[in-house]
């Protein structure tokens, strides 16, 4: 579904029943002004440094390449410059020898007996007051043991290592947190091997006069490590589990942590190496939240499993969020059954039918626009067949404010609403997200991988369920590897520039499949201004999806405002609007979608140059199978898109690859079969759509100009099957459609029935338009079969060969 510059997407979590209202208006497009980009709120985009934070205490500077375009708006932008990075746990953190130490039998060291409400120590450097025992010098320490209401406490110099190793201890507290770093350098907690060690506080805690620390069951004010093989069971009833106020290093153990809010939590880093994990919160899982310092607030995962029940998100970083390996089970928000409800703004909401996007200069609401040479341009169809019917004027909006006196000053044309929801994301970054291996779970109610800047997935194997989206980045989604499967989302895969290198992807969406929109984070600025030139008021940075703060909320402000007549709501595409700097780049692997909404959507281009796309499309006739405002070059690689007429594009006619638009004057039914080939027999397509269609497009190397082409219908093939896609094998006993010859002027030939024929007057990725019940999860098991497969045929039946 087409989202123009930036079509705000509103959002009511089913977990929380948060109603947030949907304007009658929507969010309809400024002419002369726009929303500050995503990016402003905390972030900026530095072309030689990436992402940052802070931005007044950073060079903000964005330079200017040989390739920068212009943008509708004429500012010129960089965004052909994003770029995802690379990164590897070792490039953020290289852990120290002592980090690893889980040794203290050959040295000397203090041993700490716990019995009940007392404690002894044998040797130096600690002390016991009761059930309170303090460590108030560098060593090492061995506690063994049990304090009912007790508390471990290291008062040590700030340039103090204390090393505890841990023999089968168990602490509670009734009033505070029962482990207490209150000063030290490093803090080195090892689980020997073979015991269980637990640590529990209270609901409520009591405070010292202006004071708000500790405030979890195991608080260290000093770097913390823990490491050893033994177990680690914390209950953070008060609030959080485990957390560190400056770095948090976990080697190996099986950690059990049910918190209050977050389960761990490092402010200045978070960095896990091997380990098991089980942990339960109600706010994150994991969280790393230095928001003041742009070298930190980062996630270094290095293997372990990971099995994580979180109210809010899963794991979260300030920064970056690194993983090297490991296996991750996450649930979050209560899972993806509990996502936000969309709701596409402007009048009519959700629904086959909308219209939407930027009229043509002229255009009388109510009325079709016409084309260049004047004829009406003829309305797309809803589901029965009738024609849609154009939107009058949007009518004008006003909005009371009051000034500091208390005076009422009334501003006409503009609306602001603001709407909040809880975070509930599994795998969140504010600048970096980079997955190099590791298997995923995910059950998301809120985005399964998402960034506030870049996205690069350059490996690993997932398995997604999301209420919204699968892979979202404000800035750039790169994947070049791994084996992906969303089975349920709002939107697949999302940023402003999306990369598709190489992998499996298999994606189901009930709307866009993929998605290439957003603000261009190029274009951010760090105050109100807009770069159009046009002052206008910045969303506030806030814990949302589009800034990078560390509450467990998001805080989503969209400006809703209505323009001149030549406005429309939604998000009408396909020429209709001016295209953004928006890219989507295709050059290797395989992509499967089944979209509900549009197949392929860019705002801006499509390069595809390699690879393998099949796109099951809307069945609706207010989405295609492909969306692009832009350009569509195409070059290399197979490209097969099936759904939809009334919307349907092909690849740009400039384009080097030739490609085959197919429209049928009837809806076909669901795994009819769609043959080409050439004059001589050779296969071009044999293609069975997973759901009803009334357009395929095909784009391959074996289209070539001037050539004769069959097209028939229905019949068998006994070739092997994957995604539809029939390779090698016979086909026969089809129906024949048309025969036709391939332009030699024009790389896009269109046909019916009756041969060559022009392009669909379809307007584009018009807004709303849901198909069916909008699950768009209508297709059978994924995978390659062979063997002959047969389909419904109609007509007089010839066979082909």
């Amino acid at each position: 579904m087409k989202k123009a510059t930036k079509i705000a997407k509103t959002k009511k979590f089913k977990a929380d029943k948060k109603m947030a209202a949907a304007g009658l208006l929507g969010a309809l497009l400024l002419t002369s002004a726009s929303v500050v980009p995503a990016a402003a709120a905390g972030l900026t985009w530095n072309s030689s440094s990436g992402y940052l934070i802070n931005a007044t205490d950073s060079n903000t500077t964005t330079s200017a390449s040989t390739a920068a375009s212009t943008s509708s708006t004429g500012t010129t932008s960089t965004a052909s410059d994003l770029k995802v990075s690379n990164l590897k746990v070792s490039d953020l953190v290289t852990l120290k020898t002592k980090d690893y130490n889980v040794s203290w039998s050959k040295t000397e060291y203090t041993t700490i007996k716990l019995n009940s409400t007392k404690a002894t120590v044998s040797g130096s450097g600690a002390k016991a007051s009761g059930s309170t025992v303090t460590i108030s010098e560098a060593g090492t320490y061995v506690i063994s043991g049990k304090l009912t209401d007790g508390q471990i406490v290291v008062d040590a110099a700030d340039t103090d290592d204390v090393h505890i190793v841990l023999r089968g201890v168990t602490v509670s507290n009734d009033s505070t947190s029962p482990f207490y770093v209150k000063s030290a350098d490093k803090v080195i907690v090892t689980l020997s091997a073979g015991t269980t060690n637990t640590f529990t506080d209270a609901s409520d805690y009591t405070f010292a006069e202006g004071e708000d620390e500790p405030d979890a069951a195991i608080f260290s004010k000093a770097n913390l490590t823990i490491n050893g093989t033994g177990a680690l069971n914390v209950t953070g009833n008060y609030k959080d589990g485990i957390h560190s106020k400056d770095n948090l290093n976990i080697v190996n153990g099986k950690i059990t942590v049910k918190a209050a809010d977050d389960a761990i939590v490092g402010k200045d880093r978070v960095v896990i190496e091997n380990g098991t994990y089980k942990l339960t919160a109600g706010g994150d899982g994991i969280k790393s939240n230095n928001d003041s310092d742009t070298a930190k607030g980062f996630v270094a995962i290095s293997n372990g499993t990971f099995n994580i029940t979180a109210a809010n998100d899963g794991i979260q970083a300030e920064t970056s969020l690194v993983v090297d390996g490991g296996t991750f089970n996450i649930v979050t928000g209560g899972g993806y059954e509990n996502g936000p409800e969309h709701t596409e703004e402007g009048p009519g909401g959700m629904g086959g039918g909308d219209f939407g996007g930027q009229m043509p200069e002229g255009w009388t609401p109510g009325e079709m626009p016409t084309n260049a040479d004047g004829t009406a341009m003829t309305p797309p169809t809803n589901a029965d067949g009738t024609a849609m019917t154009p939107p009058t004027a949007p009518t004008t909006s006003t909005t009371t404010t009051t000034d500091a006196s208390g005076t009422a000053a009334a501003s006409d044309d503009a609306t602001t609403e603001e709407t909040t929801s809880e975070s509930m994301k599994a795998l969140k970054a504010g600048t970096e997200l980079v997955i190099n291996k590791g298997t995923f779970n995910i059950d998301a109610a809120d985005d399964a991988v998402h960034s506030n800047g870049n996205v690069n997935i350059a490996g690993g194997t997932f398995d997604i369920a999301t209420g919204d989206d699968g892979f979202h980045a404000d800035a750039v989604l790169e994947i070049s590897g791994g084996k992906i499967e969303v089975t349920n989302s709002y939107e697949s895969l999302e940023g402003f520039i999306i990369n598709i290198k190489g992998g499996d992807i298999d994606v189901t969406a009930s709307d866009d499949g993929v998605n290439a929109a957003g603000d261009d984070p190029t274009l951010a600025t760090t105050d109100a201004t807009a770069t159009t030139g046009t002052q206008t008021t910045a969303p506030a940075a806030s814990a949302s999806s589009t800034s990078a703060t560390s509450t467990s909320t998001d805080s989503a402000t969209s400006t809703d405002a209505t323009s001149s007549a030549s406005q429309m709501p939604g998000g009408m595409g396909g020429g209709m609007m001016a295209a953004s700097n928006a890219e989507l780049n295709i050059s290797g692997g395989t992509l499967t979608v089944n979209a509900a909404g549009d197949g392929l959507d860019s705002n801006g281009s499509v390069d595809m140059s390699g690879g393998t796309v099949i796109v099951n499309g809307p069945t609706d006739n207010g989405n295609g199978p492909l969306d692009y405002d832009g350009t569509f070059e195409i070059s290399g690689g197979t490209l097969i898109a099936a759904g939809s007429s009334g919307m349907a594009q092909a690849p740009s006619t400039t384009s080097s690859q030739r490609s085959l638009g197919i429209t049928f004057a009837t809806s076909q039914s669901a795994g009819t079969l769609v043959h080409v080939e050439d004059s001589a027999g050779n296969n071009v397509l044999t293609f069975a759509p997973a759901k009803s269609f009334s357009s395929v497009v095909v784009s391959s190397s074996l289209l070539k100009a001037g050539e004769t082409y069959t097209v028939s219908t229905g019949g068998t093939s006994t070739g092997t099957e994957f995604d539809g896609l029939y390779t090698g094998g016979t086909y026969s006993g089809g129906t024949t459609y048309t025969t036709f010859e391939f332009s030699s002027s024009e790389a896009t030939t269109w046909i019916d029935s009756t041969g060559v024929t022009t392009a669909p007057s379809g307007m584009g990725g018009f807004g709303g338009g849901m198909g069916g019940d909008g699950t768009g999860t209508t297709r059978g098991t994924r995978g390659t079969t062979s063997g002959t497969a047969s389909s419904s045929t109609t007509g007089t039946t010839t066979a082909t060969e």
